[in-house]
């Protein structure tokens, strides 16, 4: 069982039952266990074509596989190196199995697919969860939502505050409900001095106030009611056009960094051309964690990682609801949810894609 998406419309989806195919060379098998589905996955979608999201697992066209964070354990195994057993955390597809060409050794592995050659490392490697400091048994499934696209918000707050927030001295975060979002504010509420401001839908602006980690929040259709003569940056994880260029407009000088990271309101993209102020930069987590590894070296790197992430897990008992479904039907319900914006922020959703 795979979900499939229509690249040229997302809203159109397929299972997939093919059985994953038979062993080759140096090759394992995957059995999944569960996996998370988060809005950080419909950014993937979006951005598939451009960063290759959809080359991670290919398929025949029209369709693609959305990457997202999974467990899962090796149930056959054709690598001298890597045995049957354990349990492993990386990209799967939202499927049951999958077979991959794997490079390592049974604690950390790749997927060293041909297709996965230009890949970054971050993207491609599994590591064996009993090993990991950060991973927990009793917080198994707040790991597989929030881990992944977690060295994104801290990569995202550690590149802000390497480049001294470009002289600001606020960020404006939109999609403030957003995990992505939560996880950067958790990360930003520990820097003395410097003020976050979440920009929020109506609908979740009471979850948002209720995380007391922004110092400010407000509405999409309030921005004009900032103080446009602070400097300030923004980290756009909405990706939203018309919120991009409210915010823009209203600041233009005095926005000193426009940073993109995310796609929650994927259907209100574009906006870029002719604003006021600074050019919006995509930003890509891998060239700062490559940055960061080179500078700290691997070991503290990935310790400063796992005490903000033991940071951020301490608080989520607070706002945190996690809600499981099954099989093929429960997968394609917590897409839905989240393609077309209907999920509840407080709500982390783990599927188990062996239920019926």
């Amino acid at each position: 069982m795979t979900l499939e998406v229509n690249r040229q419309d997302f809203h159109t989806t397929r299972v997939n039952d093919s059985a994953a195919p038979t062993l080759g060379e140096n090759q394992i098998r995957l059995s999944i266990e569960r996996f998370a589905v988060t809005t950080n996955n419909i950014t993937y979608a979006v951005a598939g074509d451009m960063l290759d999201y959809w080359g991670f697992f290919p398929t025949e066209a029209p369709w693609g596989r959305i990457p997202v964070m999974g467990l899962s354990s090796v149930t056959e195994s054709n690598n001298p190196d890597i045995p049957v057993g354990g349990r492993y955390f990386g990209f799967t597809p939202m499927t049951d199995e999958i077979v991959i060409t794997a490079s390592g050794d049974a604690e950390t592995f790749r997927d060293a697919g041909t297709h996965r050659t230009n890949h970054a490392v971050v993207y491609t490697g599994f590591r064996d969860v009993s090993t990991d400091p950060a991973f927990s048994e009793d917080k198994v499934d707040e790991y597989l939502l929030l881990w992944g696209m977690f060295m994104t918000s801290f990569l995202v707050d550690d590149y802000l505050a390497d480049n001294e927030f470009h002289g600001a001295s606020q960020t404006i975060v939109t999609s403030a409900s957003s995990k992505t979002s939560i996880a950067l504010a958790t990360c930003l509420a520990q820097r003395d001095g410097h003020r976050t401001v979440g920009l929020t839908s109506a609908r979740n602006r009471t979850f948002v106030e209720g995380l007391d980690l922004y110092d400010q929040v407000i509405t999409y259709d309030e921005v004009d009611q900032l103080d446009n003569t602070v400097q300030s940056c923004m980290v756009d994880m909405a990706g939203s056009g018309t919120v991009r260029h409210a915010v823009h407009s209203h600041f233009a000088d005095t926005l000193n960094a426009s940073i993109a990271v995310g796609a929650t309101h994927w259907e209100d993209q574009g906006g870029g051309a002719d604003l006021p102020g600074p050019t919006p930069e995509f930003f890509f987590a891998p060239s700062q964690s490559a940055k960061r590894a080179g500078d700290w070296g691997a070991a503290e790197l990935a310790k400063r990682v796992a005490a903000a992430f033991g940071n951020l897990l301490d608080g989520t008992g607070k706002w945190l609801t996690v809600e499981t479904h099954t099989g093929p039907s429960g997968t394609e319900t917590v897409y839905r949810s989240l393609l077309e914006g209907k999920a509840d922020p407080a709500t982390g959703y783990i599927v188990v894609p062996a239920g019926s």
